[in-house]
């Protein structure tokens, strides 16, 4: 499989999965499932992309979005996954229950 696309897909898993897990611990402040899997989804696609070089600094990135090891794309990427939602959360008003 090409490598950018393996990228990609680890991007946007782990992203997925970051943002799962914080609505999982926000359960009071969630903004529903669907809406942190889409918040986890874009937050690890960027991240993934911008911070895998940060993450293993012996591979930069690239603008193609080569470089760095696949464990620093997951890694990035699941962080980008629950800081997105997880901003989304703290910056929305509490539901009343």
């Amino acid at each position: 499989m090409d490598s950018t696309l393996m990228s990609w897909l680890a991007s946007l898993v782990s992203g997925g999965a970051g943002g799962n897990i914080v609505g999982a611990l926000l359960k009071g402040r969630s903004r529903g499932p669907m809406m942190n899997t889409i918040l986890g989804l874009v937050g690890g696609a960027l991240a993934g992309q911008f911070l895998p070089g940060v993450m293993n600094s012996s591979q930069p990135a690239t603008p193609d979005g080569g470089g760095g090891s696949l464990l620093g794309n997951v890694g990035a990427s699941l962080v980008g996954g629950v800081v997105l939602p997880l901003l989304a959360s703290l910056l929305a008003k509490k539901k009343t229950a």
